[in-house]
């Protein structure tokens, strides 16, 4: 339907509605990543009001003007199959590519449902993102002493411009804004590997609505993977444990399968443009569904 609606940013209490949405549709996102989105790029939410009312929103995030992300995308319930979405989708998308240099590419986690529509807009699949499950025992080690593991340090212990060189090979763009604030998450904990003096990998495991998630897990080769995973589960002692594993590394389907994790959700990444050139076996658990 061609009604009268107005698409415009959103404000951080919005923000934080969207992730409350979000945690209603079983997405179970961080305790704190409203925070981090926000701090990440204010102009990325794009929302869409009807009736006076907030009827959806998305995020647009720009990382550098050389890589944009559509993500967090949820029209409420009410007002679908109106074709809001519909109109804020192709806004959004005709937004972010203005806040890009030209033939920046952009990237994107969608519902496979969703994956006709999305190829339609111009996105070409890439590979599967899968969500996997596992409950982790009350009665693992202290999460302390199981971060003691050989090679496993805090990650704030690695130089900021060494951590972002690593970061750049598993994610298409710089994004410093974004790293800072969330290795300060609350209700987390941040792990590198290092050996010989030399950064191999890191990981970071943070709170949700349900249980704990690890993401990013970035890691030179499955042994490195294993031991960050095995120092980070220990966090989520008691309840579930999640990653969000790239199908295209079979290094880590043999991770979640040699923990006995189980699918639960995934999505398709695409990308409109030129594929970003990644260091794709390095990518054990991508850091986010909503920004990448």
């Amino acid at each position: 339907m061609d009604e009268p609606l107005e698409i415009r940013n959103m404000t951080r209490e919005e923000v934080g509605e969207l992730v409350d949405w979000a945690a209603r549709e079983g997405w179970n996102p961080g305790l704190h990543d409203a925070d981090v989105f926000w701090a990440t790029d204010r102009e990325a939410f794009l929302a869409v009001e009807c009736e006076g009312a907030l009827a959806g929103g998305g995020a647009i995030t720009s990382y550098a003007r050389e890589f944009g992300f559509m993500g967090f995308f949820i029209v409420r319930p009410e007002f679908r199959g109106r074709g809001l979405g519909d109109r804020l989708w192709h806004a959004r998308r005709e937004r972010l590519l203005g806040r890009l240099q030209p033939g920046a590419t952009v990237g994107l986690d969608g519902v496979f449902e969703m994956q006709s529509y999305y190829a339609r807009g111009g996105f070409v699949f890439s590979h599967r993102n899968m969500r996997f499950r596992v409950e982790v025992a009350s009665e693992v080690v202290d999460p302390q002493a199981a971060a003691g593991r050989p090679g496993v340090v805090p990650l704030a212990s690695v130089p900021r411009l060494v951590l972002e060189a690593y970061d750049r090979t598993c994610f298409p763009a710089p994004r410093p804004t974004f790293l800072r604030a969330w290795l300060a998450l609350p209700d987390s904990r941040a792990l590198a590997y290092r050996s010989g003096g030399i950064l191999r990998g890191y990981g970071v495991i943070r709170r949700c609505g349900d249980g704990c998630k690890i993401g990013p897990l970035f890691a030179d080769d499955a042994a490195v993977a294993e031991a960050l995973y095995a120092a980070l589960a220990p966090f989520a002692a008691g309840g579930a444990l999640f990653l969000d594993a790239p199908e295209n590394n079979p290094a880590a389907m043999d991770l979640v399968r040699r923990h006995g994790m189980d699918e639960v959700f995934g999505c398709a990444r695409m990308y409109l443009g030129p594929m970003p050139d990644l260091a794709h076996q390095r990518i054990f658990g991508v850091t986010t569904f909503e920004l990448g």
